[in-house]
């Protein structure tokens, strides 16, 4: 039976690139993929854009391509990404430079494009799901919609023989399902298949997690050598029976335990994962371990996929003001406490617009708030943050100097501060009509 090979070389935009080098040269993989792009990544990818036409797409995007491009080139390896963001054609053209640039001439690169959709939702009567307002309410302050598109416009440029294929907003597994696709010759309504493949996808989309990475625990979990944390690779069969492996003596684990912690991820009805290509049924899945950090799963079964497509939109929600400052020695935590009613009174009195004010002791309550577990005794040193959601920037910066004025205004022994001011990119979604969202594959030769 035939079997394909595909590695995940990165499971966010800021991933660790080591490890794909590794996959490249050492995993025997027919396919390397870069998984780089969350929910607010191309929101913030979008407002590049607007700043630069050129810009908008994955920051490391070069530094990954020259570390992988030329062993790839040499081993045929296809690569497969959606490091182009909101700028797919211009990340498709810097690959097709740097190619250039390195001697590998006759290269081809391909950009899928389509899934910007910001035009067709503010024209369109659409809602908000998370809202239930129209999504032209947001159009003042709406900085993207991007729709997940599937594996087929991936299909269509591996047909076209691209080495490397560069798009923006797919769904993660697609990215991983579209190979299987084209290799195996599945039918696009085979549900079954596509559901098996979906499964693969999902394991190996966030690289070092299915690996032991976000599964470790030094008491319960201890897993080997996360400093050289290997990343996975999908061994996976023409009937959608799919092996998670990784590189010989690299760092982490493959196991039952790693994959189905994998499996659970970002999973809200495991009987119904809508997919664009899918809706996948993890219900009767099959885990089990097939040797040394070799796990077999099988057993996925699917329906059709659905008539929608799901949109991300981004929108700008105002801003967010901090400040932070540290208190040691003994006295440490009622210094601290004292330094936060301060600045809870002084931004109550001022002229300072602030929505949602949170104070916070790192260490104590930062996390669990009144819910923690009780302490014996109090930390000796502990650390004060405040934070102010604001609609207006000079309010959030307000917030950080309140915290400053700490220094000499407040409580002795403070140090340590730091203050900073950023933008709040929301995300929310809609639903658009799949026949709305026409996609395009662009080919260019380095």
């Amino acid at each position: 039976m035939k079997t394909i090979r595909i590695g995940c070389g990165a499971g966010y935009s800021g991933d660790r690139i080591e490890p794909a080098v590794e996959l490249a040269a050492r995993g025997r993989i027919d396919y390397l993929v870069f998984e780089c792009l969350a929910e607010r990544t191309i929101a913030l990818a979008q407002q590049a854009k607007a700043k630069d036409p050129h810009a908008g797409y994955d920051p490391l995007l070069i530094d990954r391509m020259t570390a992988v491009l030329p062993i790839c080139a040499e081993k045929k390896v296809r690569i497969i990404t959606n490091m182009g963001a909101a700028n797919p054609a211009s990340a498709a053209a810097a690959v097709r430079d740097l190619a250039r640039s390195i001697g590998l001439h006759g290269l081809r690169i391909a950009a899928v494009t389509g899934d910007d959709v910001l035009g067709i939702v503010t024209r369109g009567d659409y809602r908000v799901s998370e809202l239930g307002v129209p999504v032209r309410d947001l159009a003042d302050v709406l900085v993207s919609a991007n729709a997940y598109l599937g594996a087929e416009p991936i299909v269509a440029a591996l047909a076209e023989h691209a080495d490397v294929i560069v798009a923006g907003r797919v769904a993660d597994p697609s990215l991983f399902v579209a190979p299987q696709l084209h290799e195996f010759g599945w039918r696009a309504d085979d549900w079954r298949r596509l559901a098996c493949g979906t499964v693969a996808g999902h394991l190996l989309e966030c690289a070092g997690q299915v690996t032991g990475g976000y599964f470790a625990d030094p008491d319960t979990k201890p897993v080997q050598d996360l400093a050289r944390l290997g990343f996975p690779i999908g061994e996976i069969a023409e009937d959608g029976t799919t092996f998670i492996t990784k590189v010989a003596g690299s760092g982490g684990a493959v196991t039952t335990a790693t994959c189905k912690e994998q499996l659970l991820y970002e999973i809200h009805d495991p009987s119904a994962y809508l997919t664009p290509d899918v809706t996948a049924d993890f219900t009767r899945l099959r885990v089990r371990q097939d040797g040394p950090d070799r796990v077999v799963v099988e057993g996925a079964e699917g329906r059709a996929r659905p008539e929608s497509l799901k949109v991300t939109l981004g929108y700008a929600d105002g801003f967010i003001g901090e400040g932070q400052i540290s208190y040691g020695g003994s006295g440490a935590v009622d210094r601290a406490r004292l330094a936060m009613s301060i600045v809870e009174e002084r931004v109550q009195a001022s002229a300072i617009r602030c929505d949602e004010l949170r104070c916070d002791l790192i260490g104590i309550d930062a996390l669990y708030g009144s819910a923690r577990a009780p302490r014996v005794s109090d930390p000796y040193e502990v650390r004060l943050r405040v934070a102010g959601r604001t609609k207006l920037l000079r309010d959030a910066q307000r917030i950080g100097n309140e915290v400053e004025t700490l220094y000499t205004n407040g409580p002795a022994g403070g140090g340590g501060v730091t203050r900073s001011t950023r933008e709040v990119l929301a995300v929310v979604s809609t639903l658009v009509p799949r026949a709305l969202v026409p996609w395009a594959v662009d080919v260019m030769v380095a």
